[in-house]
C-alpha cells in the first residue's frame, strides 16, 4: 500500500528561503551585473562582457594580493592544526579543571573580530602597547607599522592567538568520542604513546581534523576585518589580503566593475576548496561505514 505524503512541511522552509534569497541571491546578482557591465553613474550601463575578468586573471596587482593570501593561509593552518592538535591531547579529560580549560579556551573565540584588530592594535604599540614596549626593551626592533616583517609576525600571532582554540576545541571532542576499549588495549600491548596517537588518536581525528582546515582555510582566506584594524594592508602593500584590496578597489577607488569580477573569482575559489574539502570528508565517512 503507497503511502501519501504530506509536502505542506516545506511551507515552513520558505521563510529561510526568502531570507537567503533576500540577504545572498539578490546582492550576487547585483554583483554578476556589475561584473558584466560598465557603469558611468546614473543607474546606465553598458555591456563590458569578460573585459573585467580579462582584466583581474592579468592583473599583476591581484596575483601578489591572491600570493599573499594564499602564503598567509599556509603559515596559519601549519601553526594552528598542529598545536590545535597538542593542547587536546594535553588537556584534562574530566573533572573541574577540564571544565575550566574548556571555558578559557572558548573566551577567544567570544570576542568580536574588530575588538580583537584593535586589542592587538594597542597591544603591539611601540609607545603605550606591552608587547612592543617590551620587545623595544629587549633590544629587539619590533614596529609592526614599519617594517613589513614585524607587521606578518603580529597579524600571524594575533590569528594564532583567536583561532587555535577552534582547532583545540574540535579535537578535543573528537579524542572523547575514542572508546575507552582502545586505550586498554594499548596498554596490554604495552605501546608506546607516539604509536597510541599514530594509530589510535589521529585516525579517530581525522573527521574533524578535516572539518578544523575546512573551517580555517575559510576563514584564514576570507580574513579581513583584524589585519585592517592593525595595519590597515600596509607598510605599503605587505598585508594586502585578496579581502583587503577588494575593498579598495570597491570602495577606495569605485572601480565597481572590476571589483565585481574580482569578488566571484574570490568566490568561486572559496567554493571550489570547500567541494574538494567535503568530498575528501564524504569518502572517508563511506571507508570508516565499509
Amino acid at each position: 500500500m503507497d503511502k501519501t505524503q504530506n509536502n505542506k512541511a516545506w511551507f515552513l522552509v520558505l521563510p529561510v528561503l526568502v531570507l537567503v534569497a533576500f540577504s545572498a541571491v539578490l546582492p550576487l546578482m547585483t554583483v554578476v551585473n556589475y561584473a558584466f557591465n560598465d557603469t558611468f553613474g546614473n543607474n546606465r550601463f553598458f555591456w563590458a562582457g569578460l573585459e573585467w575578468f580579462e582584466q583581474m586573471v592579468t592583473s599583476s596587482r591581484m596575483h601578489d594580493a591572491l600570493g599573499r593570501q594564499i602564503l598567509f593561509s599556509a603559515i596559519i593552518l601549519a601553526i594552528e592544526v598542529p598545536l590545535g592538535i597538542f593542547i587536546a591531547l594535553n588537556m584534562p579529560k574530566r573533572g573541574f579543571w577540564a571544565s575550566f580549560c574548556l571555558v578559557v579556551m572558548a573566551l577567544p573565540l567570544l570576542i568580536p573580530f574588530n575588538v580583537v584588530g584593535t586589542i592587538w592594535q594597542i597591544f603591539g604599540r611601540v609607545d603605550i602597547g606591552l608587547l612592543g614596549r617590551v620587545l623595544n626593551d629587549l633590544g629587539i626592533a619590533y614596529n609592526y607599522t614599519n617594517n613589513p616583517f614585524d607587521a606578518w609576525a603580529t597579524v600571524i600571532v594575533m590569528d594564532v592567538w583567536h583561532w587555535t582554540s577552534l582547532v583545540a576545541l574540535l579535537c578535543y571532542a573528537g579524542l572523547n568520542s575514542i572508546p575507552q576499549a582502545y586505550y586498554q588495549a594499548a596498554r596490554i600491548d604495552q605501546a608506546s604513546r607516539w604509536a597510541v596517537f599514530r594509530y589510535i588518536e589521529l585516525p579517530k581525528m581525522k573527521g574533524v581534523l578535516l572539518i578544523a582546515v575546512l573551517l580555517r582555510f575559510m576563514d584564514s582566506f576570507m580574513i579581513y576585518t583584524e589585519p585592517f584594524v592593525v595595519t590597515g594592508g600596509g607598510p605599503g602593500n605587505s598585508t594586502t589580503f585578496l579581502s583587503i584590496d577588494l575593498v579598495k578597489m570597491a570602495i577606495g577607488q569605485f572601480d565597481l566593475g572590476p571589483a565585481a569580477a574580482f569578488s566571484l573569482m574570490y568566490f568561486l575559489v572559496i567554493l571550489l576548496v570547500s567541494w574538494v574539502f567535503y568530498t575528501v570528508m564524504t569518502n572517508l565517512d563511506r571507508e570508516e561505514q565499509k
